[in-house]
């Protein structure tokens, strides 16, 4: 049996597809040392504040 096309089954598909590839990474994606510093303070406070409570 051939493989349908999903474009054939639903019209819009190749047009949401082509929406979403073509979406601009988010500020995260476009910063990751800001959120891997933001990460090691998290746990670097994380850490001391257990150490504080026990």
């Amino acid at each position: 049996m051939p493989a349908l096309a999903l474009t054939h089954l639903m019209p819009r598909a190749a047009e949401t597809l082509h929406l979403l590839e073509k979406r601009k990474k988010n500020w995260a994606a476009r910063e990751p040392g800001v959120i891997l510093v933001f990460a090691i303070k998290l746990q670097a406070r994380k850490q001391a504040r257990a150490a504080r409570l026990g």
